[in-house]
């Protein structure tokens, strides 16, 4: 890919989160950057009002201005995620323009740098995140490409060119994650996920092998984790026994306190803020990567306590002696198994509420029996309906299936009826909303619904 001759940059499918965090970086080193999104976010918003980002939610190609239809100065960078009958996608396509991927993108980009890739079906984000934060707070620095924004800095980019570090999220969509060469890496997970893309499980595992072997340097994996064609670092857990893990696992005023034991190395009494029982293996994970990059032990002593997490995972946005109130992006039944274990770790003698918004036609219907098993850990499950984002509905394919195998007490809801559902029948214990489609719209409805005066 030449960027030599680029002066614009124009992204189509802006608002993901990806996406993003590629054309900040652009807008942040002088290039001219706009795009096209289907629909309005909060995201969206923040980089259009406060950022000064020029972006279309009108798929119209008569509305791109003047400097993008320099075709041999502008690069174009889209999702696919984004319909090939994108009318302002196919306007670049028909008139030569270069197009590139954001992972070609992302991939090229990382080269001048070292690249620590945190790869996995799930906790992937928030062990980048994590890692990000703890480089950023010791002398060792990092630039960072997140897959969600970052409860500490308010956003999915950071940029240290006094760093020779990038941390990225390598993720495993459309193998996306085979344009990266990791100086260190990290797989979290390597459950059967994205199969409309992979078809079976097995092909998953083979991209994920891949991956590995592209990984120059150290190569970390979860515990039961096993790779065929590449020899790994070491393995990492909680409460058992290996190459890197945690120990002395205990609950302190609502924060959990651990000790790091590693290849000739403890850390005793560390503390993490952020909730859940997953997260601590996230942050073994995280410690790990930081440590072999140089980060010292007091730095992570002194940074750890400070991580305050990411949106949407295992966000808290009301917290009270009646209610608690968690909104988490699960969308996978393992996901949810993980989200919900951990609620029952932390709290334990609550009723659990979940409303689950399945993501995807595809995937309930790859996986419907196992988020019903999922769904199971919670005392009540409200059902919303399928969110497509880019697929089309498959005949029989709906959240019933879902429903038809829950053994909790349970309601289906459409959106419209959801927040007026939850407004009547919930008001103590712990709400949360779970999907990665747009249950998180209700979020704000939710905070203030829940937020109670004082008793």
């Amino acid at each position: 890919m030449e960027v030599d001759n680029i002066k614009a940059v124009y992204f189509v499918g802006i608002g993901g989160i990806g996406m993003s965090a590629l054309a900040r970086y652009f807008k942040v080193m002088g290039y001219e950057v706009a795009g096209y999104d289907r629909t309005s976010s909060p995201l969206t918003r923040k980089m259009s009002d406060e950022e000064g980002f020029d972006i279309t939610y009108e798929d119209d190609e008569t509305g791109i201005r003047a400097v993008f239809r320099d075709r041999e100065h502008t690069l174009v960078v889209y999702t696919p995620a984004v319909p090939k009958e994108n009318r302002i996608l196919s306007f670049f396509r028909d008139n030569g323009y270069s197009l590139h991927k954001r992972a070609e993108v992302l991939g090229f980009l990382s080269r001048s740098k070292k690249a620590l890739c945190i790869a996995g079906t799930h906790g992937k984000t928030t062990t980048t995140t994590m890692l990000a934060f703890l480089l950023s707070r010791s002398h060792v620095g990092c630039s960072a490409f997140l897959g969600g924004i970052s409860s500490n800095f308010g956003t999915n980019l950071l940029i240290d060119k006094n760093s020779d570090y990038v941390v990225i999220e390598a993720d495993e969509y459309d193998r996306s994650f085979l344009h990266l060469y990791p100086a260190i890496a990290v797989i979290t997970a390597m459950d059967a996920d994205h199969l409309d893309i992979y078809g079976t499980h097995e092909h998953l595992l083979m991209a994920f092998e891949e991956f590995a072997l592209q990984t120059q340097g150290e190569l970390f994996l979860r515990k039961g984790l096993e790779l065929r064609k590449r020899q790994v670092t070491g393995h990492y857990a909680v409460g058992e026994k290996t190459d890197y893990y945690a120990d002395c696992l205990r609950v302190d005023n609502g924060s959990y306190l651990f000790d790091y034991i590693g290849k000739d190395i403890e850390i005793k009494d560390l503390r993490l803020c952020f909730p859940g029982r997953v997260n601590v293996e996230n942050a073994t994970a995280a410690i790990t990567v930081a440590l072999h990059a140089g980060v010292t032990q007091e730095e992570i002593r002194k940074a750890l306590p400070l991580f305050t997490g990411v949106a949407r995972r295992f966000d808290m946005h009301v917290k009270s002696d009646r209610l608690i109130y968690i909104d988490d992006y699960a969308h996978h039944p393992r996901e949810i198994e993980a989200s919900l274990s951990s609620i029952r770790d932390m709290w334990p003698n609550k009723k659990l509420t979940v409303a689950f918004q399945p993501h995807l036609y595809s995937r309930t219907n790859d996986f419907y029996p196992d988020f019903a098993k999922s769904l199971n850990l919670a005392d009540e499950v409200i059902l919303l309906d399928i969110y497509p984002a880019r697929e089309q509905p498959i005949p029989g394919v709906t959240s019933g299936l879902i429903a038809e195998r829950l053994t909790v007490p349970f309601v289906q809801v459409s959106k419209d009826e959801f927040p007026e559902y939850v407004r009547k029948n919930v008001s103590e214990g712990i709400f949360m909303t779970m999907g990665a489609g747009d249950i998180d719209r209700f979020i704000p409805v939710f905070t203030e619904m829940f937020n109670y005066p004082a008793r």
